[in-house]
Order: structure tokens, then sequence, then C-alpha cells
């Protein structure tokens, strides 16, 4: 499948600072892809790229396998990160304005609009002035504005920042609606909490440099650590040992009879290997393997990478 969008050796730099150096990205379309990485790392200068905002010092942008022109702009949608609504107009009216904008003809617009405020239960709002909305409730208006033109590519900077735990679940919703429709999203956020429930994909951006990028299954699959936890009802010494030297145990906690064992697989040792134990010292109640967090593997590369620069600087 080609990919919607194509980031190509692409460096980026202001004054003394270096925003972007030889990034490079392959988005597929329909897919949902996490650009992730802390605040100053260089995410919302790409973002600012695509968009044509501003330009590379050096590499390339594609969309559609055409390199990235001033039409293209039509079928991105860009929700940035700080919001910008006229304070003193009023919903309808911005919402209007900002439709029209977007190329939609008035009646349809209006139409559109309807649709989306009855499907997030605000069609009270329409007449209220925008400095008399919260800023999750603005926070919901621009996102409207943002998806109403139906964009090929989307592209939502820290979307659910300042938003209550249901109103994150509304946008998580039409999020993944989106996606089933057609669309292709770049979801850029510093917050890893929600990287696994939404993105395909996702590239770690830290320091203007790319670290890992791929889908989330197998980057969470290639860190995986062998290591288990067990929860079963027995004899946990017998247990103990008799994976003792297949096995270093990390946690043990016992209530009732009721023994959960988390530990590492030491060498060619396999999960059955474990089973084995538990099925010949008692009765199985769980037994899954821990797989870490895109959190925990950001941290992980992060560090890699500053232990690999120490160690490179001590032989030059």
């Amino acid at each position: 499948m080609n990919p919607i969008l194509e980031v190509k050796h692409i460096h980026k730099q202001y004054a003394n600072h270096t925003a972007l150096s030889d990034v490079s990205l392959a988005i597929e379309p329909q897919k949902i892809f996490g650009l992730l990485g802390p605040n100053g790392a260089g995410k919302t200068s790409l973002i600012r790229i695509i968009n044509q905002i501003t330009g590379p010092d050096q590499g390339e942008v594609f969309f559609n396998g055409e390199k990235l022109a001033p039409r293209h702009v039509e079928m991105i949608g860009y929700l940035p990160e700080e919001r910008g609504l006229y304070k003193k107009m009023s919903v309808g009216e911005q919402v209007m304005y900002l439709a029209q904008l977007k190329g939609l003809k008035k009646n349809d617009a209006k139409a559109k609009l309807k649709e989306w405020f009855r499907k997030f239960e605000i069609e009270s709002w329409w007449d209220k002035k925008i400095e008399e909305l919260s800023k999750g409730m603005q926070q919901k208006v621009q996102f409207i504005v943002t998806v109403l033109h139906e964009p090929k590519l989307l592209i939502l900077d820290e979307p659910f920042s300042g938003f209550d735990p249901i109103n994150a679940q509304l946008i998580k919703k039409e999020i993944l609606e989106l996606r089933e429709k057609g669309a292709t999203i770049i979801f850029s956020t510093h917050n890893m909490g929600s990287v696994e429930e939404l993105c395909d994909n996702i590239a770690l951006i830290n320091k203007s440099q790319k670290l890992l990028d791929g889908s989330v299954k197998e980057i969470r699959k290639q860190y995986s650590s062998s290591i288990y936890t067990i929860t079963f009802r027995g004899n946990l010494m017998g247990f103990t040992n008799a994976v003792w030297a297949a096995a270093e145990f990390l946690e043990k906690k016992s209530e009732d009879h009721v023994h959960t064992v988390t530990l590492k697989l030491l060498r060619q040792n396999k999960p059955n290997d474990l089973l084995q134990a538990v099925l010949n010292s008692g009765e199985i109640l769980s037994f899954h393997e821990v797989i870490p967090s895109m959190n925990d593997i950001f941290i992980s590369v992060v560090e890699q990478k500053q232990a690999a620069n120490t160690q490179s600087s001590f032989t030059e």
C-alpha cells in the first residue's frame, strides 16, 4: 500500500537550535499514526512543515505520491494544540465563517454543522459567545471545524488536552469512526497513555531525531522482556523449587493460599516450562506476559540513545 504522506530526510534549524535532524516517515492511508515525544522534541516543527506553515531547510514531503504543494492544504485538517477562536464572535457565526474558509458552500456548511452539533449535544451553543465557553467546550467546537470538510489527512496536536474523561472518550470514538470512514490521522502527543488504545503505527522523536518507528503491536513485541505474571492456588515452595533455575523472581504476593508471582525467564526457557511447574504445584488462576507500555519503551529507547552518545564521546 502506497503511503498517503512521506517525509524524506527533513532537516530544520532555527538560529542555533536544531528542530529536526534527518527525519523520515511513511504514513499509510486509513491509519492512526502516533507522533510521540516530549515537549520540544520536534513534533510541532514537523507538523508545521506538513501544513506548509514553514518549509524544511533540507528534505522533501510527498502527499499521495506528489510533492507537497499549496493545493494539498484543502485535503488536510489541522487541530493545533493552541486553539484559535475569536472570543467575541458567536459559536454559530464562527463555525460558519471557518467552514466557508475551508471551501464549503453556506447551505452545505450549515447542514453539516447542525448534524455535528446534534451528535455532540451542543445545539444550545449556537448563539453563545466563544468567550462564554470553557476550554473543553471550545475544543469541541474547534474539533468539529477541523473535521467538517472531511479531509483525507487529519493532524491532531494534543487533541485531548483540557478534556474531562467523558469528553475525551467521545473524541476518541469520533477519531476511530473517522478512520473507519477513510481518514488518515496523525496524532501528536507527549502523553503515551492513549497511544496504545488508538494508534496503529507510531514514531518516537526526541531531541530532533527519530529514534523508532513501526506498528505499535510489533514494537511492543520487539521490546518484550520475557516477564510473566502467574496467579495460582497451591504450593509456593514447590513452584519456587521447580523453576528456580529457569527464571528470576521479581515479585511475589500471597493471600489466602493464592500466590501471584512475577518473574523473568532466563536463557532459552519457554513459558510452557513455567506452566508445567505450576501444574505440578497447584491450580492456575491466571497467566499472562507483561508487555512493556509505550511509555516504558520510550524511556528505554531514550536511555539507550543517551548511553550510545556518551560512549561515542568517550571514544572520540
